[in-house]
Formats: C-alpha cells, sequence, structure tokens
C-alpha cells in the first residue's frame, strides 16, 4: 500500500482508476471484466478515487485521494461493484463532525449507499452475475470507485431506474417505509407531519403516503420550496422560519395529527408528542437540530439534549400515546432490510414511488454537495458522482440555484482549499 493512501476499514476495491480523458465505465466495462479474470492483470497495482474523512470538523476534512494498493482477492459470497452514483445523508454531515456514532475513527470512507455495475463474482455466488446493475446498501464505504461488498448487500436494479435513482433510494426510502408501515402502522384516513418534507426522507415519506388512500400530510419546509412539495403530494405545506407549525396545524385539525416523524430531536420533540391525537405515535429518528453549523456545536447539543422529551410509562399510559425510535443503522436484521428493499422496488416498477434527484456532484465537488445539504437548499436527494469530472461536461441534474442563501466569504474560501486538495491529489 502506498504511502498516499489513508488506510480505512472499508472493503477495497479492485480496478483501476478511470483517467479524465478515457471513455466512460460503461463504455469500458468489458476490458474491466477481462482483467479482474487475468492473473496478469491481478498482480498490477491498483489505482482508485475515494472520498476520505481525514478528521472531525469542517468541509476541508473531506479529501478526494487517490490510493494505491494490491489487488484482494474475493471471499465467498462476495462481489464487487463498479460504482457509479453515491447517496448523501445527512448521517455523514453528522459523521463528519464526529456525531454518528456507528462510522469508525477518521481516516475512514463514508457512504451508507451506491449504484453500480458488478465486475466480478466470488465463490458461492449464484443470484448474481457479471454486468448486473445494482443498488448497495451498506454501513459506510460507499464512497469510492470501487467497492467489494456481500452479495447480500446489493439489490437488483429495475431496467428503467437510473443509477441516481438507484443511489437515491435505500436509506431514505427504507427509512421512511419501516417508520411508517413497521412502526407507525399509517392506515386510511390517518394524519403525519414530516419535518424537513423537501428533504430525502421527507420526499419519500410523501411518496409512501400516497399509496395508502386519504392521508393527509402535513409537511415543514422553507416557503420557497412549498410549491414543489404540493405537487408532491404535501396537503399542508408550512414554513417552519416565519410560522410556529404546532399553530398552524391546529388550524387545520384541532385535534393534531396521527404520526408525528420527527428527525429534529429537543424541544421539537416536545412538540410533536403534544400535537399527537389519542392513540398518535410519535417516530423520533434524527437530532438534525445538534447540526448548526460546519463543526461541532457544544451548545447546539447540550441545548438539544436539555430539551428532549422525557416521559415515564405512567405518564403514557395517562396519554394514551406511543413513542417510538428508529435509527436504520442499528438493524442488524438482513431478511427485513432484504424484504423492504425488494418491496421499495416492486413500487418504483408499478410508479408509485420515484426518487427526486436533487442535484448531482463529482467527488472533486463534494464541499458543494455537503453544503448544499446543510444549508437546506436542497429539495430531494444530493448524488455524488465518482467519475471524474470533466470540465465540458455539465451534469445532467446540476442544481437549481437557491436565491435566499448567500454564500460567505469564507465558503467561498473553504471551497477553493477543497478544490486545491483535489488538484494536488489528482
Amino acid at each position: 500500500m502506498s504511502e498516499e493512501e489513508a488506510p480505512t476499514q472499508q472493503p477495497q476495491p479492485e480496478q483501476e482508476e478511470k483517467k479524465p480523458d478515457e471513455p466512460s465505465p460503461a463504455a469500458s466495462e468489458a476490458p474491466a471484466q477481462e482483467s479482474v479474470s487475468s492473473p496478469a492483470a491481478e498482480e498490477q497495482p491498483l489505482s482508485y478515487r475515494a472520498l476520505v474523512l481525514t478528521g472531525h470538523g469542517g468541509y476541508e476534512k473531506v479529501k478526494l485521494q487517490v490510493k494505491t494498493q494490491k489487488r484482494p482477492q474475493l471471499c465467498a459470497g462476495e462481489v464487487l461493484v463498479r460504482v457509479k452514483a453515491c447517496g448523501l445523508n445527512f448521517a455523514e454531515l453528522l459523521g463528519k463532525q464526529g456525531l454518528y456514532e456507528l462510522l469508525p475513527a477518521p481516516p475512514v470512507i463514508m457512504g451508507m449507499e451506491a449504484s453500480g455495475v458488478i465486475e466480478a463474482v466470488g465463490e458461492g455466488v449464484t443470484d448474481r452475475e457479471v454486468g448486473d446493475r445494482v443498488i448497495v446498501l451498506s454501513r459506510s464505504g460507499m464512497w469510492q470507485e470501487v467497492v467489494v461488498v456481500s452479495a447480500s448487500h446489493t439489490f437488483p436494479m429495475p431496467e428503467q431506474m437510473s443509477f441516481e435513482e438507484g443511489a437515491a433510494l435505500p436509506v431514505n426510502y427504507v427509512t421512511a417505509y419501516m417508520m411508517l408501515f413497521e412502526m407507525a402502522n399509517v392506515r386510511p384516513g390517518k394524519s403525519v407531519l414530516i419535518h424537513m418534507a423537501a428533504g430525502g426522507v421527507g420526499i419519500a415519506v410523501t411518496q409512501l403516503c400516497q399509496t395508502v388512500p386519504d392521508v393527509t400530510v402535513f409537511g415543514t419546509a422553507s416557503a420557497t420550496k412549498h410549491e414543489t412539495i404540493a405537487q408532491g403530494g404535501v396537503t399542508h405545506p408550512i414554513d417552519y422560519r416565519t410560522k410556529d407549525y404546532v399553530e398552524e396545524i391546529r388550524k387545520i385539525s384541532p385535534k393534531g395529527v396521527d404520526i408525528v416523524l420527527d428527525p429534529l430531536g429537543g424541544s421539537d420533540t416536545q412538540k410533536g408528542f403534544s400535537l399527537l391525537k389519542t392513540l398518535g405515535t410519535l417516530v423520533v429518528f434524527g437530532a438534525a437540530n445538534c447540526v448548526t453549523g460546519q463543526k461541532k456545536n457544544l451548545l447546539a447539543m447540550a441545548k438539544t439534549w436539555y430539551n428532549q422529551l422525557s416521559l415515564t410509562a405512567l405518564k403514557l399510559m395517562q396519554a394514551n400515546k406511543s413513542v417510538c425510535g428508529f435509527h436504520l443503522g442499528y438493524i442488524t436484521d438482513e431478511e427485513l432490510i432484504s424484504r423492504t428493499m425488494f418491496k421499495l422496488l416492486e413500487l418504483y416498477e408499478q410508479g408509485k414511488i420515484k426518487p427526486r434527484i436533487d442535484s448531482c456532484h463529482h467527488f472533486e465537488e463534494v464541499t458543494d454537495a455537503m453544503r448544499r445539504m446543510h444549508e437546506r437548499q436542497n429539495i430531494g436527494k444530493v448524488i455524488l458522482l465518482p467519475e471524474a469530472k470533466k470540465e465540458e461536461a455539465k451534469s445532467k441534474c446540476d442544481p437549481e440555484p437557491v436565491e435566499d442563501v448567500e454564500k460567505t466569504e469564507a465558503a467561498v474560501n473553504e471551497k477553493e482549499e477543497a478544490t486545491e486538495e483535489v488538484k494536488a491529489e489528482d
């Protein structure tokens, strides 16, 4: 392993890095597959691009590196996937600050979901073949050009699904589905409140609610996003920046709502519990209120946890309400996850759900991608592309401009530093 490579705890890839002036991975799949099976090629070192979290802090801690190593052998049950697109989740923003407990200590490659093409299969793999387009779900390690994973962590992509959609599906939609159907037991005629309704989970929740008759969706989002989320199925968009969403919901539904899905934590969890109807369900699945700046904010963390909802069993009995907690990373039942994924893929093929892609960013632009999500500019999923950026080519899913967010001089400087890091390592 070369001195330039930062050691990680992730599965190691097997393919050589694609140069900027080479054809796209799709065009070079056949030669790549031959090289995997060639004994001479197996002896050659491999280079690949990866986004590495080098420490906890600001955007500058996520660096694009080119690593060089020997080609590892696939173990039984493993497959090698050429990654075409990766998903960015709020968990990575937490991980960057050292607030995501399931992420190994830096240096580490982040990323929990990706899509790509299988280029090699290990012994005993009978349900996957070289050339299959697949979705990959893992706890970390997806932000690199090639990954080695268990075949059981891959899922066949429908023919009409793009790689960007494939990378956008697993984390957001599995989270939304399990909260709605496994925990809250959403049924016809119920009402649901989802915060951050324009984000990946918010849009997934909205689409899944539409698979059940007569479900009313309340969604909080900034005013500039209301038209979009209303078209997507949010019955009552609420601007949380200028209005008290509790009061707004009470005006429309004096008794409150049946289900509250809370990614915020702190005082918002208390508000959510107060909004529940009798026999209602609150599902807490995040603590976004802890993240206020690029780096860890101890004051914001203390405030969030100080204001967190505290209940006794007796109080729950008297309230006739239920409180649940959901964390996808702690679900170890692979059969449950697999069953949910195949149900979601079935819904996709039926046209009932479809991930909304907000924007696509090459690995060189990871700072822009993370900033876009951190500043709540996105409507839908933010995608990372491992393929080297070509200056003359414009991404087919470039972000739409957002007028109400100002770029500070510090933010611009950070972007320039991230770009220099990429140039230095490319």
